[in-house]
């Protein structure tokens, strides 16, 4: 019997494997995904740090938040944002797709192992994200989201996509950079996305790293005359509301902020707020404290999940008259990721000397309970909600200013009372 025609002919060449058409554009619909998540989720961020009441799309509520996630400690990374990082990756991936997994490109058949090695590293690394805003912080950040379902789409298509070989990756990887290194579309493509990301990383404002750092921060810059300009601008469109707060003798500028202790943007406005206000010690400036927790205990109107913010504001309450407050409410902040009811408790006996916590306890939430309600009043709905002379500087979607800004506004309204 003669052997079927299709069997393969004795030295005829193998086809080489290539990276099925689907699968590619699949890898580059989830690349460009995440691209796109990651590129807006950096210029809300810039915005956060540089621009004055600015209010973020993304921002829907006390639990769909960007800004929630992006000022706090899990939103940088030894100074630098994590969207920035984001950026980098899914420009490599798709380069990578791009231009190696081209039907004509003798590496496409490896491009699925090396998508899924490094979709494996970035995969633990949202999975550390998304525990980090879904169980410590309790937010969700819808382009935080976009940017996992990226990487998760990613991971999975390159392990459906990747094909068996007795040559080992690194040796293949050696191989293929040879080849696009000799490519000059590969290498321009290369060269302009680390030029985009190390142009976008030195246009970023620096990133406080801690409450530590802040408080030893160096002078503030002034701000330039246009700057003032169109602070000055924006102050006069601000309406002012009555805040049933008195005046202290000898002050002119009245700051009130509506916190929480476990918000990451409250603790972002503590280190703000502190540094500006160690300019300003000649009694000039009054700053009041008003509790907002997001917990049902203290303040039915904005229950949430931060169940240690009720205990953290009585300890506030009960700290007052001591030295020590002070150094409390730096300590609260500073650990606020790790706070419990307990963790309170025992802080306020080793910092402030408060041994009988449990027993001052519904007499401290009292006035805590009075603080939640005027920011009902007033109708506060974010934390940190912040006025300065009746006119709200931070709250609605919006953060505080940097420091600087801060520090012109004040003198903008000890000019305009």
């Amino acid at each position: 019997m003669m052997a079927s025609s299709s069997a393969p002919r004795r030295g005829a060449p193998r086809e080489t494997p290539h990276l099925p058409a689907k699968s590619r554009m699949l890898l580059i619909a989830f690349a460009l995904l995440g691209l796109g998540a990651s590129t807006a989720s950096t210029y809300v961020h810039h915005r956060l740090l540089t621009t004055p009441a600015y209010a973020s799309f993304c921002d829907v509520s006390e639990t769909v938040s960007c800004t929630e996630a992006y000022l706090s400690p899990y939103g940088s990374v030894l100074g630098i944002p994590v969207a920035i990082a984001g950026m980098a990756f899914f420009a490599t991936v798709l380069l990578l797709v791009g231009v190696a997994g081209r039907p004509a490109s003798a590496a496409r058949s490896n491009v699925p192992e090396y998508v899924l090695l490094l979709s494996t590293v970035a995969l633990g690394g949202v999975a550390y994200l998304a525990w980090a805003s879904y169980v410590v912080l309790g937010v969700f950040c819808v382009l935080c989201a976009l940017t996992y379902v990226a990487v998760a789409g990613l991971f999975v298509t390159a392990l459906r996509s990747r094909q068996a070989s007795a040559v080992p990756v690194t040796r293949r990887a050696m191989r293929d950079l040879g080849t696009l290194a000799t490519s000059p579309w590969a290498i321009a493509l290369v060269v302009l996305a680390v030029a985009a990301v190390v142009a976008t990383r030195t246009l970023f404002p620096a990133v406080q790293a801690s409450p530590v750092a802040a408080a030893a921060a160096p002078a503030m810059p002034a701000l330039t005359d246009q700057q003032r300009a169109q602070l000055e601008a924006w102050w006069d469109l601000q309406p002012r509301i009555e805040l049933p707060i008195a005046m202290a003798p000898g002050a002119t500028v009245q700051i009130v902020k509506f916190s929480d202790y476990q918000c990451p943007g409250c603790r972002a406005a503590h280190d703000t707020l502190k540094a500006v206000l160690s300019k300003h010690t000649d009694g000039s400036v009054q700053f009041v404290m008003k509790h907002y927790p997001l917990e049902a205990e203290c303040n039915p109107r904005a229950p949430g999940n931060h169940l240690a913010a009720c205990e953290a504001a009585a300890a506030y309450v009960m700290a007052k008259g001591s030295p020590a407050q002070q150094t409390l409410d730096d300590w609260l902040f500073a650990n606020q990721r790790t706070l419990t009811r307990d963790v309170v408790r025992q802080a306020a006996k080793d910092i402030a000397g408060i041994g009988d916590f449990d027993a001052r306890y519904d007499q401290a939430l009292q006035e805590v309970r009075a603080d939640a309600s005027l920011g009902g009043t007033v109708d506060v709905q974010t934390t940190p909600t912040i006025y300065l002379n009746g006119r709200q500087i931070a709250g609605r979607g919006s953060v505080l200013p940097p420091a600087p800004y801060v520090d012109a506004l004040i003198d903008i309204a000890r000019r305009r009372r």
